[in-house]
């Protein structure tokens, strides 16, 4: 590729990568991306993708090849989180004109924010949800993690299978470039992915703290296990059963979905539809051995998508903006990735501070969502430009089909 697309942050040791053309990174997420780049396991460069913004340890929207180590805070405590979209034969003319009943029968059928515990849901775990947890070998894999760490603990592990969360995951009903209808949805591993990436985070500074001392790194959020370590082993197994649990949950909720769908839509007289092979379900918060410039390294994305070349991928805008199913092109020096998303510009306590309800349901119109104080955080005005966000990463993937939602559900 004769032109580069990213600007390079030179750190002193490895340099960051960052294609960030056009759109804004605050002083804190330029200061950790350096700070990553300077840790001694680091292979080749940090990619820094155009969504990046400050995280914890690790900036949301890094790639990370280490050699020999992982940084569990870098993984993130949301284990797995990612995407999934699927096409449906439905045209945008065969959905109803009001569609606050599809969305008040999703809200329905899929547990989702905090009312999960509180429901009949969690009393009578539908058949789906128990038969999967054991067939797919989660259970099994569970049952392998408490007996050499009991100290995780979510007793919701099951009954968390196949529900949305909160903050900034939804399922959405969106509408592609020729009127075509999909649903697509973004969670993860839920409670129980949180417990294993605390409790791993938390075990990983005490490492560090026994071998050199906090002040060997610029963050304790950094400290790492290396490999030919038990704890490192405990961890890929349990970060693994993790990325298992969060594609399996995905998959229920969009069978749950569309099951909705379906129901809502013969109320309404729509003729039946059928699912279509366009789907895709990856994940953005996870770690994998991959081969990159001549070495075999573990690869983490903190939000980011693997993007090799004719890989599938999808980037959400926010509640109010497009977003997009993506072909990957294969950059190697984004580490065959690209964003996960458009990417907070704005806390969520700012976001709540700066925009009115009025502003929200502006930004929103068209859409039947959420338009109550409670999601003023995860309005559009929080996130970056997406349209300047895929403008800066032209060169990692291209643009297979633009999805315009019609119907958000938030937790």
């Amino acid at each position: 590729m004769s032109q580069k697309n990213y600007e390079t942050f030179e750190t002193g040791r490895a340099p960051v990568k960052a294609w960030v053309k056009g759109v804004p990174v605050e002083d804190g997420a330029r200061r950790q991306l350096e700070n990553l780049a300077r840790m001694p396991f680091i292979h080749s460069h940090v990619a820094a993708m155009p969504d990046v913004h400050f995280g914890m340890g690790a900036t949301v929207g890094s790639v990370i090849a280490t050699r020999g180590a992982i940084i569990p805070a870098a993984v993130g405590v949301d284990i797995g989180c990612g995407m999934m979209a699927m096409r449906t034969s439905l045209t945008a003319e065969e959905l109803p004109g009001n569609l606050a009943s599809v969305r008040r029968g999703i809200e329905e059928t899929v547990p989702h924010g905090g009312i999960g515990a509180k429901s009949g849901y969690m009393d009578n775990v539908p058949s789906l949800v128990t038969s999967r947890w054991v067939e797919t070998g989660l259970e099994a894999g569970l049952k392998k993690i408490h007996a050499r760490h009991p100290k995780i603990q979510n007793r919701h592990f099951v009954t968390q299978l196949g529900s949305l969360g909160s903050g900034n995951h939804f399922i959405e009903v969106c509408l592609d470039e020729d009127g075509r209808v999909w649903v697509m949805l973004h969670s993860g591993s839920r409670g129980i992915g949180n417990a294993i990436g605390r409790y791993f985070i938390s075990e990983a500074r005490e490492m560090l703290m026994r071998r050199e001392g906090y002040k060997s790194v610029p963050d304790k959020d950094l400290a790492w296990f290396e490999e030919g370590e038990q704890l490192f082993d405990d961890y890929t197994a349990a970060v693994g059963w993790g990325q298992d649990y969060a594609r399996i949950n995905r998959e229920i909720m969009m069978e749950r979905v569309l099951l909705s769908l379906r129901r809502e839509l013969k109320r309404a007289g729509v003729k039946p539809f059928r699912t279509e092979k366009v789907a895709v379900n990856c994940h953005h918060n996870y770690v994998q051995r991959e081969q990159h410039f001549g070495a075999d390294v573990w690869l983490t994305r903190k939000g980011a998508v693997s993007a090799r070349q004719g890989e599938l991928g999808i980037i959400p805008g926010s509640m109010g903006a497009r977003s997009f199913i993506v072909r990957g092109k294969g950059n190697k020096d984004s580490f065959c990735s690209c964003s996960h998303g458009a990417g907070r510009i704005m806390s969520r306590t700012k976001a709540k501070k700066s925009f009115t309800l009025d502003d929200h349901r502006k930004a929103t119109a068209g859409v039947e969502c959420r338009k109550d104080k409670s999601v003023i955080d995860e309005t559009p005005g929080a996130y970056k430009d997406i349209d300047a966000v895929m403008a800066a990463q032209s060169d990692l993937v291209e643009i297979v089909h633009t999805l315009k939602q019609v119907v958000c559900v938030k937790g």
